[in-house]
């Protein structure tokens, strides 16, 4: 038997306004980030929202766990550019395919900086809350690039 938690996900009902609502907060969140606007990227999140990078279990929690985030991967890596190959915009929420650039200058999740140019992909995942209309996070899958372990 599945989840029903899953088949409540699978069961919702795309109107052409919730596509529009989805797409509209996707943006605000992605032109929020490509300017460095937090406070405004924050904005996008629900309180309790979870940052996770999938593969090896590093997480941070709620908007100051979200900020830390950003704040952590924009001072390691303050060129990243992310160059979006594939989006896919449902009832559950946003999924995006990217090809990442950038000179890794700080410390990141405990790896000294090089000084390199690098590159990576990415595949994010923005689950939609129904009730308070925002983003409840991401979860980020990394290719062609080491993340230590949490």
């Amino acid at each position: 038997m599945a989840d029903p938690t899953l088949l409540e996900l699978y069961r919702r009902e795309l109107t052409p306004d919730l596509y529009t609502e989805i797409r509209e907060l996707y943006k605000r969140h992605s032109l929020a980030e490509d300017a460095r606007d937090l406070p405004g990227l924050i904005s996008t999140l629900t309180p309790d929202c979870v940052y996770e990078l999938v593969e090896t279990g590093h997480r941070w929690e709620g908007h100051e766990g979200a900020a830390r985030f950003y704040t952590e991967l924009l001072t390691a890596f303050p060129d990243i550019r992310f160059d979006l190959t594939d989006i896919v915009i449902g009832p559950q929420g946003v999924c995006e395919e990217a090809n990442v650039s950038a000179t890794h200058v700080a410390p990141w999740l405990g790896v000294e900086p090089s000084g390199d140019r690098l590159a990576w992909k990415v595949v994010i995942w923005f689950p939609w809350d129904v009730e308070r209309r925002l983003f409840r996070g991401e979860k980020v899958y990394v290719g062609g690039i080491d993340v230590p372990a949490a």
